[in-house]
């Protein structure tokens, strides 16, 4: 299946991590040496109407997507930043005691 930078700007991004929807793509990260695409970089939704700052973005790289489909992308992204969601870390520790 082929498909353009404009295509993907349709396509809503869903992270199967923790199944939020992360947005759609705004922008493309490309090798200018290769001319691989690196990143896609998804802007997420505005923080209360875009008064209380900009959005914040997310940029998923090529080997985050598991799949792309008619109106989707499915990607495994969990964040590279250090900032991690807490509530999910916690919720993740107590699912451990209990099973283990």
């Amino acid at each position: 299946m082929r498909c353009r930078i404009v295509d993907l700007r349709c396509k809503e991004v869903i992270n199967i991590c923790d199944g939020r929807r992360l947005g759609f793509p705004w922008d493309v990260e490309l090798d200018a040496l290769t001319g691989h695409l690196v990143a896609i970089i998804v802007k997420g939704p505005p923080r209360f109407w875009g008064i209380f700052g900009k959005c914040h973005e997310h940029i998923v790289p090529w080997c985050d997507i598991r799949r792309i489909g008619d109106d989707l992308i499915i990607v495994d992204h969990s964040p590279r930043d250090g900032r991690g969601d807490i509530k999910r870390d916690i919720k993740r520790g107590i699912i451990k005691d209990i099973i283990g």
